[in-house]
């Protein structure tokens, strides 16, 4: 029997991905950065927050934050608190994975000098996901879990929050109120009134930032966990949602705040379209279906469309 000689394209092996083995190391080191990169942040809001309302300081008066033990101590809460609200995110989906037979890496967490220290972390999930309560429960999994942790520390942190003199606009920045922090802040202040405003402790900063992350996250577009839950309820009859929510973030970018546009240019990268699953006729069923709309309001309780105020992309060429 003669044998045919086989090509060069069918010697070819398919070298395995970057994520196809534990890299514990690297799990390991950028959690460590990432914890250096939030205390550093954290000194500056510590010390907005413990030196306000007293700006002005010279000479032996002036504040040193990295010699203030006060500051130090409340930055390193900070960085453990914030922290603990991603690391509840991402083991949401890693422990979902776990419970339901699939290979997924531990977080990746993501240093980085923004105004909260971090770009957030992912998990990769190495197993395809074929079955749609399984998908339901991976992508729901962590919202869930980082907005159960980041509701106590944002009503803690806005219980010790204080009320000071308003702070010339030019030298603060105004964050966006979701629904959730406006609520919180009504039952803790009532109305500040003018003239005064309510400086946020870095505890409740962390929270705040627990809340966008999850609103983010949320966003029913492609590889994003709003994605999933949004494909696992209606499947593919979804394909033109995607790209209704990337035009508004375009919009979001140019009108409210500038940040939205780099999230349409990483989705962008990642990919709108949600891989297809072989049971999508299958029934969800009602748990799941009233842990959608449960999702949902956590969204829009969760959700500003300014995070920070006077930073969408008109004033910002205005200022230019």
């Amino acid at each position: 029997m003669d044998e045919t000689p086989l090509s060069a394209a069918s010697l070819r092996i398919r070298r395995p991905g970057f994520f196809a083995k534990d890299r514990t190391w690297l799990n390991a080191l950028l959690f460590v950065l990432t914890i250096g990169s939030t205390f550093l942040v954290g000194v500056e809001w510590s010390a907005g927050f413990l030196y306000a309302p007293n700006p002005g300081l010279t000479g032996a008066a002036a504040p040193r934050p990295f010699q203030d033990p006060r500051v130090l101590l409340l930055s390193a809460v900070y960085a453990l608190v914030l922290l603990l609200i991603l690391s509840a995110h991402e083991m949401g989906h890693f422990w979902t994975c776990r419970r339901n037979g699939l290979s997924a890496t531990l977080p990746f967490f993501i240093p980085a000098p923004t105004l909260i220290g971090t770009m957030g972390a992912f998990i990769r999930i190495r197993t395809p996901i074929a079955r749609k309560r399984i998908l339901f429960d991976v992508g729901a999994a962590g919202p869930l879990a980082g907005f159960a942790v980041a509701v106590p520390v944002l009503g803690i942190g806005l219980a010790l929050s204080k009320v000071v003199p308003a702070l010339p606009r030019g030298e603060s920045l105004l964050f966006g109120e979701p629904l959730l922090v406006k609520l919180f802040s009504a039952l803790l202040f009532g109305r500040a009134g003018p003239g005064y405003d309510v400086l946020l402790h870095p505890i409740a900063f962390a929270g705040w930032v627990g809340l966008l992350v999850t609103a983010i996250n949320l966003f029913p577009i492609g590889q994003l966990d709003g994605g999933h839950i949004l494909y696992a309820v209606f499947g593919a009859r979804i394909k033109a949602v995607g790209r209704i929510f990337l035009a508004l973030f375009v919009v979001l970018g140019v009108f409210f705040w500038a940040g939205w546009l780099l999230w349409a240019v990483m989705i962008l990268i990642l990919g709108i379209r949600h891989p297809p699953i072989w049971d999508e006729d299958a029934p969800l069923g009602t748990a799941r279906i009233l842990g959608a709309a449960l999702v949902l309001i956590i969204f829009v309780i969760s959700f500003t469309p300014a995070p920070i105020r006077g930073y969408d992309l008109i004033t910002l060429i205005r200022h230019f």
